[in-house]
């Protein structure tokens, strides 16, 4: 009883005005919570999910993302909520993108069946685990293109990168480009990503980002011949040559040349690039980022992330440091005028 009528105070004390646009977005605002919190809370709003929110009595507050099944994502939240409220207990008040506090219960609406792209060998579709605004309400289109699995691994599904939530907060749909594992050898991939981005263009997104990890970050820059298909262009740790021991690794800067010489829609895009220490899929680090800087001299504008102290390996992107440092960056390249050139 006692939880209720800290969640009745709290709604009795929300602000009069109409109904939020988007009461997810809308919760690091809300009564009761500490503007040391409020960082907190917004700070849980750009992690993956599995993710929970608790809040209980005088403020008190948790929340976990990853790092189990739902219910044990949930139960952690719960505890650390408790463990701030001397023991009162808490409530769950986010799940994943629901709300659930009492009176303002709240969930986004799906993505219309019949939006996704696809042939045999690949799929171009919105992504559940995202807030959907649609092409007539959204900012734009991020389209994640995930890496190629080592072994046949199907990488088809993969929860796109924790930093595209920036994004995605800010009212960009995310879609996710997902490919056959049999299939997905990088040049007819690029062909896909190419028609498939044309229809999002067609189908009214004003403003288009391409990005990718790995294998998909080759894909993204590798579209860059063709001008138009898309506004920014965001490479993860880009590979398509397997890692050190591969033994078409050596052909990787020859292509990637190609991939510079071929750029004919840079000069009408923004290229944003991050390169990692202990990269395994980067043989010659100091040669390719100095391709990579030709490549940007040619871009409309451009972002190089080069080799951090932190985060490091090939799928340091994931990461949730990589989250923190640079997702807001990476939003300010891609929309604001002028964007930075440094993060």
């Amino acid at each position: 009883m006692r939880l209720l009528a800290v969640f009745l105070l709290v709604l009795a004390t929300w602000p009069a005005a109409a109904q939020p646009r988007n009461p997810l977005l809308e919760m690091a605002a809300s009564p009761g919570i500490s503007e040391a919190d409020r960082a907190s809370v917004q700070r849980f709003l750009r992690y993956p999910v599995p993710r929970a929110l608790a809040l209980g009595p005088n403020g008190a507050l948790g929340w976990q993302s990853l790092g189990g099944t739902p219910e044990q994502v949930e139960q952690r939240a719960l505890e650390s909520c408790q463990r701030r409220s001397g023991g009162a207990p808490c409530q769950v008040a986010v799940r994943d993108l629901s709300v659930l506090l009492p009176g303002r219960a709240w969930t986004p609406p799906e993505p219309p069946s019949g939006m996704r792209l696809s042939s045999w060998n690949h799929e171009t579709v919105p992504d559940p685990r995202f807030i959907w605004w649609g092409p007539d309400q959204a900012r734009g289109v991020l389209v994640f293109a995930h890496g190629r699995g080592a072994r046949g691994v199907d990488s088809r599904g993969g929860q796109p990168q924790g930093w595209t939530r920036h994004f995605n907060n800010a009212g960009y749909d995310v879609w996710r480009f997902d490919r056959h594992p049999n299939t997905d050898e990088a040049v007819p991939a690029a062909g896909w990503l190419r028609a498939d981005l044309a229809e999002l263009r067609r189908r009214g997104y004003r403003h288009i980002v391409m990005a990718g990890q790995s294998r998909g970050g080759w894909n993204t820059l590798m579209v860059l011949d063709t001008p138009g298909l898309a506004d920014v262009h965001i490479a993860i740790a880009p590979a398509a040559h397997g890692d050190l021991g591969s033994a078409s690794h050596g052909r990787q800067l020859d292509d990637l040349r190609g991939i510079v010489g071929a750029a004919a829609g840079a000069p009408r895009a923004r290229v944003a690039i991050a390169n990692f220490r202990e990269d395994n899929f980067d043989a010659e680090p100091e040669r390719r980022g100095a391709l990579f800087r030709e490549l940007g001299g040619r871009a409309g504008a451009f972002l190089f992330i080069d080799r951090p102290e932190q985060p490091t390996g090939h799928g340091a992107g994931a990461s949730s440091g990589f989250n923190d440092r640079f997702g807001a960056c990476l939003l300010r390249f891609a929309t604001a005028t002028p964007p930075p050139t440094t993060c």
